[in-house]
């Protein structure tokens, strides 16, 4: 399953924090079995967009709460347009 996380950070990111954040989320992907598709920086309302695919919704759900203490995440569980055209009438 593909997931996308609307990411806010909580405070001042700094480049120590981006890389421990980073050492932590690719250390727990591959515990979880979860491929990172992408991580984009963002401007406007959310400060990074960040792709991904896990086997469940659980296993997502875990990711996104293991950066509580750093971040502020909307995580959204992404269809693929041609299965979500199947369901137009």
């Amino acid at each position: 399953m593909r997931f996308i996380s609307l990411i806010k950070f909580k405070g001042k990111p700094t480049k120590q924090k981006i890389a421990q954040n980073i050492k932590c989320i690719e250390k727990a992907t591959a515990k979880h079995g979860v491929k990172i598709v992408s991580i984009d920086w963002t401007l406007g309302r959310f400060d990074s967009v960040v792709i991904f695919e896990a086997p469940d919704e659980k296993t997502a759900l875990k990711m996104s709460l293991k950066r509580g203490d750093c971040m502020a995440t909307e995580t959204l569980v992404a269809i693929p347009a041609e299965v979500g055209r199947k369901f137009i009438k």
